[in-house]
């Protein structure tokens, strides 16, 4: 009987053990021409928000292709972290396809994902013979030789992983499409998304710059003439800049400096935070390696428009000194104001009432102020505050002027007001344009306090009423009959009905 039930167990191990590995299997290391799938419409059984279908997988099995299903009936193509989920790389991050039947993906050369619902294709644009995924997340399309015609690592979203190379022709943009990570001929920037700007020769999009990094440290070695500057992670522990010359010309240490680490990768946050991780397997988790802005206050816009930042502590409130700052929801920034009046796509404060100032914004002043990020800013010396401030005034593009009295420099933001610095120099002062549309954040509460007010006033005037003419009417019963009127109703209602109001008024 123990032998039997010994060879019962090894057999059901062993049937789990093919069908795991039938399972596993089944996802192809390489994609042939005329490859074609389409999302599983079994997935939408499963009730998580979010569910990704693997289709691809490298030979080590840390990596996937495969379609990521967001919002129920939206879908990605996207390569993930097979142990933590992570997403790594999105085929089309500004566009998302439909989770449907008649959403197709296919290899005829190109890889086309091709939805016919909503007029979206996304193509590789090549003429290749396979579809490789590599054991550093790199998917390729290749040739018969294994020469790659295109590659995910020249097309990256938020993150850069290890060994690949970052050039001045790409930029790594968060998932909010707020803020990108740049190069520059001599420096690695990030920049903060305005929108874009409309009414001159040619559109522009408003980059504002708010973090730089040069490579000062051996900045000779960086040779004018022989191109541009590129970065790369490497597994040393840093990230490095480049030129011409195998070794760096500027390095940005990681906690793991000079340390075995498993997997490293950079990412530009949704809070505009450019940070680093490495892969711990004994903990299965992704661990904090790296951060290029360190204080909360450096952040580009860490409480929101017309909001206060206080360095040090950190905390936020407001420029206007009365709104309440209201903390934002599922990792988004506060705000003080809900001012619908950003970009400058439409030119700022120009056109419409803008023009004429007082039609279309008021004016609000704040002493011990100062820009973020200030040494980045482009500045003019003015003798004074009030011409400082009509330097402004005059511009309809202008949203603010922030003035120093000790040194006279004055700083035109021609961008929305976003979070400004609070500093006890009161010599440093701050003139804002405040559209007449811009609604405070509280608004809506101290709307509904007020109508539950005037209904509480009501109920306490209809209440009074009432009492007052059962008085009445008790008072006349008693000169009918002494002996009817009984103290019994109306000590219930002063001591439990009436005390509950007067109880709830002076909690208001």
């Amino acid at each position: 009987m123990s032998a039997t039930h010994h060879l019962l167990q090894f057999t059901i191990i062993l049937i789990l053990s093919l069908s795991t590995s039938s399972l596993t299997t089944s996802i192809p290391q390489e994609l042939l021409k005329g490859f074609s799938t389409v999302p599983l419409s079994s997935s939408s059984s499963s009730s998580p928000s979010t569910s990704f279908q693997p289709i691809l997988t490298d030979p080590t099995g840390n990596f996937s292709l495969g379609f990521l299903r967001q919002n129920q009936n939206d879908l990605q193509l996207a390569i993930i972290h097979t142990p933590s989920s992570q997403t790594f790389w999105i085929a089309n991050p500004t566009h998302s396809f439909s989770w449907s039947h008649t959403t197709r993906f296919f290899f005829n050369g190109s890889l086309v994902l091709w939805d016919p619902q909503r007029t979206l294709t996304w193509s590789t644009a090549t003429d290749g013979d396979r579809v490789i995924l590599l054991n550093n997340s790199n998917l390729q399309v290749q040739t018969k030789n294994a020469a790659p015609l295109w590659e995910s690592f020249h097309f990256p979203t938020n993150t850069l992983v290890q060994n690949q190379n970052f050039t001045s022709n790409m930029s790594l943009v968060s998932s909010n499409g707020l803020y990108s990570l740049r190069l520059g001929d001599t420096f690695m920037g990030l920049y903060e998304n305005n929108g874009e700007e409309k009414g001159r020769s040619l559109s522009k999009r408003l980059f504002l710059l708010y973090w730089k990094r040069t490579a000062l440290e051996a900045k000779a070695l960086i040779v004018n003439g022989e191109g541009p500057i590129y970065a790369r992670v490497t597994t040393e522990g840093y990230i490095g800049m480049y030129q011409t010359s195998p070794k760096p010309v500027d390095v940005q240490k990681f906690n793991s400096f000079q340390q075995t680490s498993s997997f490293l990768l950079v990412r530009l946050e949704s809070d505009g935070n450019l940070k680093g991780y490495y892969w711990d397997i004994t903990k299965s988790s992704w661990m904090l390696n790296f951060q290029a802005i360190t204080e909360t206050c450096e952040l580009p816009n860490p409480c929101g428009s017309y909001g206060l930042c206080i360095p040090g502590g950190s905390s936020c409130s407001c420029l206007d000194n009365k709104t309440r700052f209201e903390p934002g929801e599922s990792g988004e920034p506060g705000s003080c104001f809900n001012n619908d009046g950003g970009g400058g796509g439409d030119g700022g404060l120009c056109g419409g009432d803008g023009i004429g100032g007082d039609n279309g914004y008021y004016v609000l002043r704040r002493n011990g102020v100062e820009p973020p990020h200030k040494e980045l800013l482009e500045e003019v010396t003015t003798l004074s505050s009030t011409e400082c401030e009509n330097l402004c005034e005059k511009d309809c593009r202008c949203w603010g002027a922030l003035y120093n009295n000790q040194t006279g420099f004055c700083y035109v933001l021609d961008y929305p007001i976003g979070t400004m610095l609070g500093t006890r120099d009161e010599s440093k002062v701050g003139y804002f344009k405040v559209r007449k549309g811009a609604r405070k954040r509280n608004k809506v509460g101290v709307i509904i306090g007020i109508v539950v007010g005037l209904l509480f006033g009501v109920v306490v005037i209809g209440v009074g009423i009432c009492v007052m003419r059962w008085k009445k009417k008790k008072g006349n019963l008693k000169e009918e009959d002494g002996n009817w009127a009984s103290p019994g109703p109306y000590r219930n209602l002063g001591s439990e009905s009436f005390r509950s109001v007067e109880l709830s008024g002076s909690a208001q």
